[in-house]
């Protein structure tokens, strides 16, 4: 097998991967220390700068504050307070007070949001800001409110009860039944060390009861200028300018004489395996999470790379396995993965992780470890290996084409790994150089070698997590001991392998041809009529040298299919991916695959009917190939397949069921929009009537006539090597007979839209482990034809403007929610050139229950003041500045101008010339910017939202089930005294009861 395609001359770059020399290397030979293609220095106060040129994206800067403190480090009066500081310093420093820095962040386009701006781990604290340099003064001014984060944040009682509450309810926010395992898995891992006790959210009892004064002592003990580090990469003119900016604003300030001593917290190891059964009852899955703790090896000399890439490749030869696992009859699994992580400073770990079906955790755990005990005696084949190198070597190649089109945040992370973490900066070009030289050496024995660190005697972690208690730690040590039973009598078998077809298509398709051309000047596009009907448009740009993204859409989804249908073909995209639509199984399609950058998917939604992928320039063949497979193909239903399919979806469905969060978006789909069958929730008792046959003949006439398909190629391509290839693979798509699925948008089927007419108040309560509170608050919105286009525009903008000042209110002056979030449905009606639009905008955020109603009052309130007062000026620059500059980094994005030209294409004003189309849209987006003023956004919100918005809403809460001992004893206090007499009797016989029932829960599981 080639590790990588013949290149195209026409193709490659002047410098090409093909002609990157190979290194003689020794691999005891250390890699360079200085980072590489920066400027690096250290000021006479110990702090630390990287500052470096970059154009991607257009005049933008991305800039970070690192501190090496972080949670491990606090006391026990501490726990949480690492994370509170990081708070605190959005809210007041010295030189900005009430959230002026996120006010100024948003005044110049830059939004704040949970963890786009900072973050706390046990290690150490990043603070980041990604902003705007086409202004004077704005890089100062970013750079100075780092500044202020490193040694003048303002922590008062005043700021730290305001900023309580949020906190709060962040911690709250993570203690679901994904943090609740997470968190459990932690405190296992970390046993014996202090990283156990130290998750960086901290104590509740911490975080509402932490004096300003401990906070304070924190701040000033640990954020030494010695233990950070400023970064700057971003599109400078110079970036000697940036260090004297740097300089300005950090050279005057000082810390303690003496930094403080950050001391070294180790993990300790263990022989013996620790094993846990854990049991969430409102867990997604069954699950098993097999880990591996090791030493953290710096990455230090070329022996290490070599390590490293050794280690990755036997990374994605033991996933191919599980992968192909997983698609096997009756497997032990549904997904299975493993990883490499440094979890802490000291620790590393190889993690396993396994999603199974409910009771078969055990069978799952044995054929995890059987599979690295097969590697241990029989080792990789030279055929996986030949695959997994292919796609190691792709990435390679992909990374070195992109080398000067890496975006600034990328290149900041990177600056910040090697101040944090020691990890080298060496350049894209070095790094590929010698991963080129390496990765032809590494052979299936270095591989191997990887198996022997991943035994149970290595400091290993097993657990189980399940609904329902099921497994118990003795099942969990048979397995082990039976598995290294097996392993030392030899009596596991060498992997089978599959055979993998060497062409995708074997028949190549007779070409099409050109009915007709368009060329769109405004938009850079060219059109193309192909002979089968297809319509093909393509852009060619330049925003990055290893892309092109395509997706093709023909009208006519599951709008269409009667209620005797529907079930069926809901379930024809699961089955279809299963028995291969592009007439090969997943298990062999990802082998033939090796090594080509090309990735196509497909879904049927209520309207329409789409396919999409992601290729480099020189695997555009092979995208396009998939597409044909997936018109040409005829899937058949078979029936171990179909029993895979329908055992995974029941198992979701009891998933679904245990969530509340799920329980909760399921009413308040069936308030909004009925009782449909389109919109309610699957049920079990659904999946008993699917008709596999009817499926499966759904999803072939779904992707059946090339002529129904509007299709849109944009990146960089060349039309003298693409067009060839689009005439032949999508060209050469055969027409059916008569038309297959062929709608016209205006005789589409609507779905129902009932939104209520009156006001909803409505609580839903759910059992939960650990209370937890949503809230959802929407408005029904319907856009008139005529100004749709504006219209639309204007929804965008109020959406931004009502996120923001809700947060404002909510967060930043009542302190009592962690982030809002206002989210548009304009998906009520159908596709149609004369309909209106119907939908709703939520506004969506969580809380502490107790105040739920209260919080829908304010954000009412709030939403009313604007409508009748409107918002100020600064409001409507700041959503004018954010939308802008989003605008400028999407047009640099090749996914942003897909998205631009299909929307053209779908356009109510679409009549049959794309650029007609896509100007008025252009024209309509710059005529709401220019009318945007406070009073004309006040009249958008009374126009758009019912006004007042008091007289036509829905807020729907989801609140934790109280418990019926709670009831009782809530009933007791309000009852006579006669009733609670016999009422407490009941109780009394109640709590005997539930006694007996988990006492005996308890003897079954001991």
């Amino acid at each position: 097998m080639n590790l990588l395609p013949p290149e195209d001359p026409k193709i490659a770059k002047k410098q090409g991967f093909r002609s990157l020399k190979l290194l003689n290397v020794d691999l005891e030979q250390v890699i360079g220390e200085q980072p590489f293609g920066v400027d690096y220095g250290r000021l006479d106060n110990g702090l630390f700068y990287y500052v470096r040129s970059n154009p991607k994206p257009r005049m933008r800067a991305a800039l970070a504050l690192a501190v090496k403190a972080g949670s491990v480090l606090e006391e026990e009066d501490e726990r949480g307070v690492a994370h509170i500081v990081e708070h605190l310093a959005f809210s007041a420093t010295t030189k900005y007070t009430n959230h002026d820095i996120i006010k100024f962040l948003e005044s110049i386009g830059s939004e704040f949001g949970p963890c786009q701006n900072a973050m706390t781990s046990a290690d150490d604290t990043v603070y980041e800001l990604f902003v705007p340099v086409d202004k004077p003064g704005l890089l100062s001014q970013a750079i100075s409110v780092l500044a202020e984060f490193s040694t003048e944040v303002r922590i008062s009682k005043e700021d730290l009860d305001k900023e309580r509450g949020p906190v709060m309810e962040e911690y709250r926010e993570g203690r679901n039944a994904t943090g609740r395992t997470v968190d459990a898995n932690w405190v296992l891992m970390m046993e014996g060390s202090k990283y156990a006790e130290r998750l960086p959210i901290g104590l509740e009892k911490v975080i509402w009861t932490v004096s300003a004064e401990t906070a304070k002592r924190f701040y000033k003990k640990w954020y030494h200028l010695s233990n950070m580090a400023v970064i700057a990469v971003g599109d400078f003119s110079d970036t000697q300018s940036v260090v004297e900016l740097i300089k300005t604003h950090f050279g005057h300030k000082t810390s303690e004489p003496e930094p403080p001593l950050i001391p070294a917290f180790s993990v300790p190891s263990h022989e013996e395996p620790r094993f846990s059964c854990f049991v969430e009852s409102e867990a997604a899955a069954s699950e098993v999470v097999i880990s591996y703790k090791m030493a953290v090896v710096e990455l230090k000399t070329v022996r290490d790379c070599r390590d490293l890439l050794a280690e990755s490749m036997f990374l994605h030869a033991l996933n191919l396995r599980f992968f192909k696992i997983s698609r096997r009859k009756d497997p032990p699994y549904f997904s299975c993965s493993a990883s490499a992580d440094n979890l802490v400073h000291p620790l590393k770990a190889y993690i396993m992780t396994s999603s199974c079906k409910e009771k078969g955790t055990i069978k799952a755990l044995e054929s995890m470890l059987t599979e690295i005990a097969r590697i241990r005696l029989h080792g990789f084949s030279e055929c996986e290996i030949s695959i997994v190198r292919a796609e190691l070597m792709s990435d390679i190649e992909s990374a070195y084409l992109k080398r000067d089109q890496m975006q600034s945040t990328s290149l900041r992370d990177e600056y910040l790994q090697h101040f944090l973490r020691n990890n080298p900066v060496s350049g894209i070009e070095y790094m590929a150089q010698l991963q080129k030289t390496l990765l032809p050496h590494i052979s299936a024995s270095d591989l191997s070698k990887y198996a022997e660190k991943l035994r149970t005697s290595c400091s290993c972690v097993i657990k189980t997590i399940e609904p329902r208690a099921f497994a118990v730690v003795d099942d969990l040590k048979n397995v082990v001991s039976k598995i290294n039973n097996l392993e030392k009598e030899n009596k596991i078998l060498p992997w089978d392998e599959d055979q993998i077809p060497e062409e995708i298509v074997t028949l190549k398709p007779n070409p099409g041809y050109v009915v007709q051309q368009f060329e769109y000047s405004n938009i850079g596009a060219v059109e193309l009529l192909l002979s089968n009907g297809m319509r093909v448009c393509y852009k060619c740009t330049d925003f990055f040298v290893d892309q092109v993204v395509f997706a093709g859409f023909s009208y006519g989804g599951l709008s269409e299919l009667p209620e005797s249908n529907y079930f069926s073909c809901s379930m024809a995209e699961a089955i279809a991916a299963e028995i291969g639509e592009y007439g090969y199984k997943p298990s062999v399609l990802v082998d033939m695959l090796a090594g080509k950058r090309a990735e196509v998917d497909n879904t049927i939604d209520a309207y329409m009917r789409l396919f999409y992928g992601d290729c480099s320039p020189t695997d555009l063949e092979t995208a396009l190939q998939l597409v044909y497979q997936l018109f040409t193909t005829n899937v058949t239903p078979e029936d171990e397949v179909v029993k895979l399919v329908l055992q995974r979806s029941e198992e979701e469905i009891r998933a679904q069921e245990r969530d509340p969060h799920t329980v909760f978006a399921n009413r308040v789909t069936e308030l909004k929009y009925g009782m449909s069958y389109f919109y309610r929730p699957t049920r079990i008792s659904d999946l008993r009537k699917v008709d596999p046959l009817k499926a499966c003949e759904y999803f072939n006439s779904c992707f059946k006539d090339p002529s129904s398909f509007t299709v849109v190629v944009v990146g960089n391509i060349d039309p003298t090597i693409a067009l060839p290839l689009i005439l032949q693979h999508l060209g050469g798509i055969p027409e059916p007979s008569k038309p297959v699925l062929h709608f016209n948008r205006e005789d589409l089927k609507g779905l129902p839209f009932t939104f209520p007419r009156t006001i909803i108040r409505e609580s839903v309560y759910s059992p939960m482990v650990e209370a937890q509170c949503s809230v959802q608050i929407s408005f029904p919105v319907e856009l008139k034809t005529g100004a749709m286009i504006e219209e639309i525009h204007f929804v965008g903008f109020l959406s931004k403007l009502l996120e923001t000042k809700i947060t404002q209110v909510l967060r930043f002056k009542h302190g009592q929610i962690y982030s809002a979030d206002v989210s548009v449905f304009l998906g009520g009606n159908k596709f149609s050139r004369t309909g209106d639009i119907r939908g709703d905008i939520s506004v969506n955020f969580s809380c502490d229950p107790e105040i739920s109603s209260n919080l829908v009052d304010l954000t009412l309130d709030e939403i009313l003041r604007l409508q009748k007062e409107g918002p100020s000026d600064e409001d409507v620059s700041a959503i004018l500045e954010i939308e802008q500059r989003a605008h400028e980094n999407g047009l640099e994005e090749n996914y942003y101008w897909l998205a631009m030209i299909l929307n053209s294409y779908q356009s109510e004003l679409y009549s049959g010339d794309l650029g007609a189309s896509f100007e008025i849209q252009d024209v309509a987006r710059s005529k709401v910017r220019k009318s945007l003023t406070p009073s004309t956004t006040q009249l958008a919100l009374q126009r758009i939202l019912p006004f007042p918005c008091k007289k036509q809403y829905m807020a729907v809460i989801l609140m934790p089930q109280k418990s019926r001992l709670k009831s009782l004893t809530s009933f007791f206090r309000s009852s006579q005294t006669t009733q609670a007499k016999i009422l407490a009797g009941l109780a009394g016989l109640t709590v005997l009861v539930l006694g007996l029932r988990r006492y005996s829960r308890i003897t079954r599981k001991s």
